[in-house]
C-alpha cells in the first residue's frame, strides 16, 4: 500500500507540478489550495504525510501547521516556503514541522525529505508498539485491593524524581514493580540497569558501580563501565539494598548526593543523572537501629515508600494469576491451551504460599509440564497444596493396609500408584514416566502381569 500525501499550496501551478511529479513516484496524492481545506481534508482522508505551503492567505501555514499538531499529532508536516528566513523555520520546527524546504523545488530534496519524515512515523510507531508491549509484560496483575492501591502509587510515583523504595517479602515481584516504575517515568527511553546487592562480593562493589580504569588493580587488563555509566540519563535499580555493607553505603550515598564519581584508578570527574530506585525484603528501621543500614541513606531512597502485599493477603488475585502464568507457559512452549479446575483453584487459594507469587508461577509451570492432559485438577495438586481433608481418594488402594509386612505394602502401593497415573496418562508409558520423573523401563517393570 502506497503512502498517501497532501500537498497544500495557494499556488495551482506548483501544486499541479508537485502532485504530478510525486504520483509518477508511486504516491497517492491529495491537494487543497488553502489551510482551510487542508484540514478538512485530513479530518476526511487521514493522509501519512502533508506538503505545506508557509505563504497562504487566510489561514496561513504556521497556523495550519498548529491546528494539524492539535488533531493529528502523529501527521508529519514538511513547510515549503518561497521566503524562507531563519527565524520561519525556528517557528515551524518549534511547532513540529518534521522538516523545513525552500523555493524554488527540488524534486530530489522534496523526495528524501518525505522518505525521511516517512521511516521517522514508522519508526515513532514501532517505539510506541515495544513500549506498549513492554508495560504489558511488566503490569502488575491483578485486582484486588492492595493491589489497586499499589497500581495508583506506581502511577504517582513513577514520572516523579524521588528516590523509591520497594519493599516486601521474597517472591512478591519487587523487581517488577521497578520496571513498571522505570516504564512510566521519564527516564523510560533509556537504560533499566540492575543491582544485585547480595550478590555483588564486597571488594568489587566499587568497580561494578563506578568502573576502572586499565591498570587500576591488578587483574584489571581493560577499561571497565560501571553501572552507574550504564544507567546514565535511565533508572538504576538496586535489589535488596538491605544486603550492602556500610562501607559501600557510605559510597553510594555520595554519589547519589553528589551526581558526580570517578572510576577507579581514573581521575576525570564523569556527572551522572540517574533515577535510584531500590528494594528490599528487610526492615531498614531495624536494620538502622542494629547499626547495620546508615540512616541518612535510608532517607535518601525512602522518598516514596512503596510495599508489595504477599500473596495471602492478596487471594482474590490467585487464579488470574493462575491463568497468566498457564497462557504464558502454553505460549512458549507452544503446548495445547491447558486450565485449572474451581476446586483445583479453590484448594490453592487455601494455601498460606511463603514463597508468594514466584512460589505459585514455580508450581504451575511444574503442573503443566508433569500434568499429560488439558485440565488440571485436584487430584494433581502435589502435597502441601493438597490439604488432608481433600485427599485424592484412595479408590481399591484401602486393601493395602491389610499388609503387615511393610516391604510388600511399599511394593503394593507403588504398583497401584503406577497404575493409576498411567490410566490418567491414557495408558502411555512415556507420558507417565516424564510426568513421574522415573524411566520407561521402572514403570513396564512393575505393571508387568
Amino acid at each position: 500500500m502506497f503512502p498517501t500525501l497532501l500537498i497544500v499550496d495557494d499556488e495551482q501551478p506548483i501544486l499541479h507540478s508537485l502532485e504530478g511529479l510525486l504520483s509518477d513516484e508511486g504516491f497517492n496524492v491529495l491537494t487543497a489550495p488553502n489551510g482551510y481545506e487542508c484540514l478538512k481534508t485530513i479530518d476526511a482522508e487521514h493522509p501519512d504525510l502533508v506538503l505545506l505551503d508557509i505563504w497562504m492567505p487566510g489561514l496561513d501555514g504556521i497556523e495550519t501547521l498548529r491546528e494539524i499538531k492539535k488533531s493529528h499529532p502523529g501527521i508529519p508536516v514538511i513547510m515549503i516556503s518561497g521566503h524562507g528566513t531563519i527565524d520561519t523555520a525556528v517557528t515551524a520546527t518549534k511547532y513540529g514541522a518534521f522538516s523545513f524546504i525552500e523555493k524554488p523545488i527540488s524534486i530530489d530534496k522534496v523526495i528524501v525529505a518525505i522518505n525521511n519524515a516517512l521511516n521517522f512515523r514508522k519508526l515513532e510507531e514501532e517505539n510506541i508498539f515495544l513500549r506498549t508491549r513492554m508495560i504489558a509484560k511488566n503490569a502488575i496483575d491483578g485486582s484486588s485491593g492492595p493491589i489497586l492501591a499499589l497500581k495508583q502509587q506506581i502511577i504517582a510515583a513513577a514520572p516523579t524524581e524521588a528516590g523509591i523504595l520497594i519493599t516486601g517479602e521474597n517472591g512478591t515481584g519487587k523487581e517488577l514493580a521497578a520496571r513498571t516504575i522505570h516504564q512510566f517515568s521519564t527516564h523510560s527511553e533509556s537504560p533499566l540497569i540492575t543491582v544485585n546487592c547480595a550478590a555483588i562480593p564486597e571488594a568489587l562493589f566499587e568497580s561494578e558501580l563506578f568502573g576502572h580504569e586499565k591498570g587500576a588493580f591488578e587483574g584489571a587488563t581493560a577499561k571497565h563501565i560501571g553501572r552507574f555509566e550504564l544507567a546514565d540519563g535511565g533508572t538504576l535499580f538496586f535489589n535488596e539494598i538491605g544486603d550492602m555493607n556500610l562501607a559501600n553505603q557510605g559510597k553510594l550515598l555520595q554519589v547519589i548526593e553528589e551526581k558526580r564519581f570517578c572510576r577507579l584508578g581514573g581521575s576525570r570527574v564523569l556527572d551522572v543523572n540517574v533515577r535510584i530506585v531500590a528494594a528490599t525484603n528487610k526492615d531498614l528501621r531495624q536494620e538502622i537501629e542494629a547499626g547495620r543500614f546508615r540512616e541518612d541513606l535510608y532517607f535518601r531512597l525512602n522518598g516514596v515508600p512503596l510495599h508489595m502485599p504477599p500473596l495471602r493477603e492478596r487471594l482474590e488475585d490467585l487464579p488470574l494469576l493462575v491463568e497468566r502464568f498457564t497462557q504464558s507457559w502454553c505460549k512458549s512452549a507452544e503446548s495445547q491451551p491447558k486450565s485449572f479446575t474451581p476446586e483445583a483453584l479453590e484448594t490453592l487459594a487455601n494455601h498460606d504460599w511463603p514463597g508468594n507469587v514466584r512460589e505459585l508461577k514455580n508450581l504451575v509451570e511444574r503442573l503443566l509440564i508433569t500434568v499429560n492432559k488439558e485440565t488440571i485438577d485436584l487430584s494433581d495438586l502435589p502435597m502441601p497444596y493438597r490439604t488432608p481433608d481433600v485427599q485424592v481418594p484412595a479408590d481399591g488402594l484401602d486393601e493395602l493396609a491389610g499388609i503387615s509386612d511393610f516391604k510388600e505394602a511399599k511394593a503394593a502401593f507403588e504398583r497401584e500408584y503406577i497404575k493409576r497415573r498411567l490410566a490418567e496418562c491414557g495408558n502411555d508409558v512415556s507420558a507417565t514416566a516424564k510426568s513421574l520423573g522415573v524411566s520407561k523401563s521402572h514403570i513396564t517393570k512393575l505393571i508387568k502381569p
